[in-house]
């Protein structure tokens, strides 16, 4: 079957950070997750924009909790989408939420093929250009083999780095990975993370904001080339200021590469994060 932005939609839930997707694209949709504060709970982006969230979490003397859509949730976008013949739903890494189970258990209960759930094997930015390397090949007519290679390319080489300003919030939400044993380090300790195999793991330690921009910005010289065909994205969680410096050092570095992502980690992905947080994303899409 020939995959066209005509008959196929595109699925993602909302820890794609990217809840402008279907004023972009017709053929895209958003299924949000759900963060509550004790006894209220809040559909992420639609009930609770990030601003009111992160003033909220500086005031909450608990920390808020996260859970995934309901196997419904996905069926009614599904169905809200009967007019493509087929719907590709891009994910967060099954690792770190169970979103994708619910996608699943909705895709079986349409039944046949129409809809084929995707496992991103990241989160936020990471997803959603996920997301968009498709949506570019849906444009120019594609395949499910080419969508199959170009899913796994991007698993293998997509670039990711991010730091927090603390631990304590991946610690409560259970989602530190193998980057647990650095949980307990000083607070001027400044750890730079990625996720792999949808885990987050651990990649260096360093003390202070400059000199985790400094290995951000080795490590982004070192895996990419100045082309147009190199994709970034940025995100970050109440610092406006890191994301300004990343906007700039790609444009120092890689002034020919496309920045299609600036985004506020919404409050789903920033109850597990936690205010400070920053993040670098790129992948070398030649084919673009």
């Amino acid at each position: 079957m020939n995959l066209t932005a005509e008959n196929t939609a595109i699925v993602v839930d909302s820890t794609a950070d990217f809840p402008e997707a279907p004023e972009r694209f017709p053929n895209w949709r958003v299924v949000p997750l759900y963060v509550r504060f004790g006894d209220e709970s809040y559909r992420d982006y639609v009930e609770l924009a990030p601003e009111a969230f992160y003033d909220r979490l500086r005031r909450a003397e608990q920390t808020p909790t996260t859970s995934q859509p309901t196997p419904g949730d996905f069926l009614a976008a599904y169905e809200q989408l009967s007019g493509y013949e087929r719907i590709l739903s891009v994910h967060i890494a099954g690792r770190l939420s169970g979103t994708i189970e619910s996608a699943r258990t909705a895709a079986e209960l349409l039944g046949g093929d129409r809809v084929r759930t995707i496992d991103s094997e990241s989160a936020s930015a990471a997803i959603a250009m996920l997301g968009l390397l498709i949506q570019r090949r849906l444009e120019r007519g594609t395949t499910d083999e080419e969508v199959d290679e170009v899913v796994a390319r991007y698993r293998r080489r997509a670039g990711l780095l991010f730091t927090v300003d603390t631990f304590e919030y991946l610690v409560r939400g259970g989602r530190v990975g193998r980057a647990r044993g650095w949980a307990g380090e000083l607070l001027h300790i400044k750890p730079i993370l990625t996720i792999k195999d949808g885990e987050v793991v651990p990649v260096k330690r360093v003390r202070g904001n400059r000199k985790a921009f400094l290995e951000f910005a080795a490590a982004f010289e070192a895996d990419t080339r100045n082309s147009p065909s190199l994709r970034v994205g940025i995100a970050h969680a109440e610092a406006p200021e890191r994301a300004d410096a990343l906007v700039e050092l790609v444009r120092r570095t890689r002034p020919s590469a496309e920045i299609e992502l600036v985004t506020t980690l919404g409050p789903v992905v920033g109850t597990h994060a936690g205010p400070g947080t920053a993040g670098l994303f790129w992948f070398d899409d030649p084919a673009s």
